[in-house]
């Protein structure tokens, strides 16, 4: 079965995993700055450990911050869980990005930091984000932070100029599923140094080390990862996700939808293992980023989908974390591809305001778009490692739901 997913680890990981020395993650941190020519990056356990300490060390408390209703959950975790309040704002149906009418209206004088996620690997207009926010600084004569959702874009550009150096900060998650990976982990980049000191300093203040168990963990966990998305074995832990409990129960330790909740070790600082396995990645990234534009372009020219499919859009600057697709009846999409050998992906299949633990932050609004896209979108395979024999079997599958 060709996987939704598939982490790029090769020989290079496997052996960082056995790195010792604690300077790998100040090097992290320098080789990540440089490969996206910011000038600071902090290293953080998650990404959303980075985004909870950087309202702490800003001082951000009891302010409103807006964020897209389509998002990934932990984004608003990070939210209530630093005493904040996440003011949740309609996505359009085009690149599923924030909409930016609605956003000039949620800013109101409670307001402290926006969160422009550039979902997908399609970069927002960053231009105009910054244009209302400095409109709102005038109006309410406060600082109003700007936190760039890097997520799942990495390099993403607008007009030719990456989004990650527009605003204060901007904010990587490095999980086994993301662009590039340090197993777990995040990353907080900013090109104001003083940012940068007061977060690094309240990381270091108020983080702790792993233990020595924790570490090794994270060790079984790369290896066990990059064995489960073998094509050997991917059959097997297909079946394991679709008929046992056992692999829900080991994501649901670290990430929770309908809970607004952190893992344990949210606050244990990144390892070096772990480190030594980003920097192994950061000297591959630019390949990476090559390889799926390649592979987002040959699905554009190729794809014959069925006409109620709705494609993703071509973005220039786009980086194209996945190849989202809209259908009409998404599970049985997913089962009938499964079927033939194609796991299609589904990722935020849920509108945050609709989450039970998020409903009092609606603040009476529908979010129509936020909700339907968590109900039809899917996913094309879309990994370096794709092979073209693979992905001439993805184009193939979907011709044939036209047939159905």
């Amino acid at each position: 079965m060709i996987p939704r997913l598939k982490p790029p680890i090769g020989r290079e990981e496997i052996q960082a995993l056995f790195s010792f020395n604690p300077d790998l993650i100040e090097k992290l941190e320098r080789n990540f700055s440089k490969t996206f020519s910011t000038r600071c990056a902090a290293a953080f356990p998650y990404g959303r450990s980075a985004l909870w300490a950087f309202f702490q060390a800003m001082g951000i408390k009891h302010a409103e911050i807006i964020q897209p209703a389509y998002t990934c959950s932990v984004v608003g975790h990070a939210t209530v869980l630093s005493g904040n309040i996440p003011r949740f704002v309609d996505i359009n149906l085009t690149d599923y990005n924030m909409d930016l009418e609605l956003f000039a209206e949620a800013i109101n004088e409670r307001t402290r930091a926006v969160i422009p996620t550039h979902i997908f690997g399609y970069p927002m207009n960053v231009e105009k984000v910054q244009e209302i926010v400095r409109d709102a600084e005038n109006r309410y004569g406060h600082k109003i932070y700007v936190v760039q959702d890097c997520a799942h874009s990495f390099e993403a550009e607008w007009k030719g100029r990456s989004v990650i150096n527009y605003g204060d900060a901007a904010l990587f998650g490095l999980g086994i599923s993301k662009q590039i990976t340090s197993i777990f982990g995040g990353v907080m980049t900013t090109n104001d140094p003083e940012i940068a000191e007061m977060l690094s300093a309240w990381r270091d203040t108020h983080f702790r080390e792993k233990s020595w168990l924790e570490k090794w963990k994270r060790r079984f966990y790369l290896l066990a990862s990059a064995a489960a998305f073998t094509g050997f074995t991917y059959g097997f832990t297909y079946w394991l996700q679709k008929n046992t409990p056992l692999l829900k129960r080991l994501t649901d330790a670290y990430h929770l939808d309908e809970a607004i909740h952190f893992p344990p070790d949210f606050d244990h600082n990144l390892s070096a293992p772990e480190a030594a396995v980003g920097i192994e990645q950061l000297n591959k990234y630019k390949d990476f980023k090559k390889k799926r534009r390649e592979i987002a372009r040959n699905y554009f020219e190729n794809l014959s989908p069925p006409k109620d499919w709705v494609m993703p859009p071509a973005v220039e600057g786009a980086t194209y974390s996945h190849f989202v697709i809209r259908v009409p009846d998404r599970e049985q999409v997913l089962k009938s591809a499964a079927e033939r050998g194609v796991q299609f992906g589904q990722l935020i299949e849920y509108s945050m305001p609709h989450l039970p633990a998020y409903r009092e932050y609606a603040k009476g609004g529908n979010f129509p778009n936020s909700l339907l896209a968590s109900r039809t979108t899917i996913n094309l395979p879309l990994y370096p490692s794709l092979t073209a024999q693979d992905q001439k079997k993805i184009l193939a599958q979907t011709q044939k739901f036209d047939k159905m």
